[in-house]
């Protein structure tokens, strides 16, 4: 192989920043040719694709590089803290058992939906489902369960609970992202005859009007510009923390593999695995704490900054040749897909729910907090915040959820 043309981290960087903000400035921009592009391509496509470009072409090479290193040990465990302190459970419950029904109805399609997949493409083709060791299918799986279910920060956890080897995960994000922007798109598209739809299946969609008016009603009354000490409050609380995790994890992952051997298939011999569910452990315990006011000031946002970070990271280990030479993941990320949005849409039949819940509810799963708000602001600008609500949970659940679904899928993989 041919060295990469830069090796300097540091413009690594730089590079991943001016892609990142030439990403937002173009998406936020008034102009007609950027608005109908990003009706087209969605952002957060672009945030793995462009730096995967750097890679593919041998500009930059990822796996060489420590920018995944530190994103995924200092900036992911401080995000999730972030993240999960700024649930508002009581504003979940809020928004109706419907919500959480399909919100809840979108993670369990995810975690039996990927063992059913395996099952279903061992049955035609075993070798597509096959493998062992770091690049077997199924571990590569378990890193589309995390960000199907939280996102970025929750399939970066997976890569490293569960080992998975540098091939199958270049694969495996390149399905994650294709797929998941597929059924982005369709729900963009029924965004578009909501009414339609909620006629024809008898949902109520009232609740949706009172949710808008208690959404603008809160940020009015508690956003605010943050000041210096409100955003060193926010750092210090997220990095804080992490270092405490890391501590955690120290102590723990060597702790049960000299004392429980046997329990190593579990995960609990990874220091990662203890540094992720401490971070998203503590956070979800301030949450019931006045320390979750840290989100009137942007808590969530400065996350969002160290996801963005994150996943543009994640794309340098993209290679977009991976669908050419491996066509069978695709068929097999759109059969889970294709369970995923069944069981949403005959759930949300049954108990005629809003296609709102239904659309922010898989999204909140599939998306996470990137591109929920997008498909809850499809419905209403307004609206956009209960994304991130719903996707926040997915954060907090995601870890937890995709390690089951992990597990399931080792059970089942040929």
């Amino acid at each position: 192989m041919h060295q990469a043309l830069i090796t300097n981290d540091a413009v690594v960087l730089g590079l991943l920043a001016i892609i990142l903000g030439a990403i937002f400035v173009t998406h936020a921009s008034p102009h007609p040719f950027w608005r109908k592009f990003y009706t087209v391509i969605p952002a957060v496509l672009l945030c793995y694709f462009l730096p995967s470009l750097l890679n593919t072409f041998g500009i930059v090479d990822g796996h060489g590089s420590s920018m995944y290193h530190v994103s995924t040990r200092y900036l992911l465990p401080a995000c999730l803290v972030l993240l999960t302190i700024s649930i508002d459970l009581k504003a979940i419950i809020a928004l109706g058992p419907k919500a959480l029904i399909m919100f809840l109805t979108g993670t369990f399609g995810i975690v039996i939906g990927g063992p059913i997949a395996i099952l279903l493409m061992s049955m035609v083709y075993p070798d597509a489902v096959g493998g062992a060791g770091p690049d077997a299918v199924w571990r590569g799986m378990t890193t589309v369960a995390g960000s199907w279910i939280g996102g970025g920060a929750n399939q970066a956890a997976m890569k490293e609970v569960y080992e998975v080897g540098d091939k199958i995960f270049s694969s495996m994000v390149t399905v994650d992202v294709i797929v998941a922007n597929i059924w982005m798109a369709c729900l963009l598209m029924m965004a578009g005859r909501a009414k339609e739809i909620d006629a024809k299946v008898g949902a109520d969609s009232s609740a949706i009007e009172d949710l808008k008016n208690k959404v603008e009603a809160y940020h009015a009354e508690h956003a605010r510009i943050p000041s210096g000490t409100d955003l060193m409050k926010i750092v210090a609380w997220g990095f804080g923390i992490t270092g405490l995790a890391h501590f955690g994890a120290d102590f723990l992952g060597p702790w049960f593999a000299e004392n429980y051997p046997a329990l190593k298939p579990y995960s609990v011999h990874s220091k990662f695995f203890w540094l992720v569910v401490i971070a998203t452990t503590v956070g979800l315990s301030l949450s019931f704490t006045r320390v979750r006011h840290i989100e009137a000031a942007g808590a969530s946002k400065v996350a969002s900054v160290m996801i963005y970070i994150l996943v543009a990271s994640i794309g340098l280990h993209m290679d977009i040749t991976a669908i050419a030479e491996s066509p069978q993941y695709f068929v097999v990320g759109m059969i889970w897909m294709s369970i995923h949005a069944s069981l949403m849409l005959i759930v949300a039949r049954v108990i005629k729910a809003p296609l709102f819940f239904m659309a922010v509810g898989s999204q909140a799963n599939v998306g996470g907090a990137a591109s929920a708000p997008v498909v809850a602001s499809a419905f209403h600008p307004s609206l956009a915040p209960v994304g991130v609500l719903l996707a926040v949970l997915g954060y907090a659940l995601g870890t937890y959820a995709a390690w089951l679904c992990g597990q399931l899928m080792q059970i089942v993989a040929p």
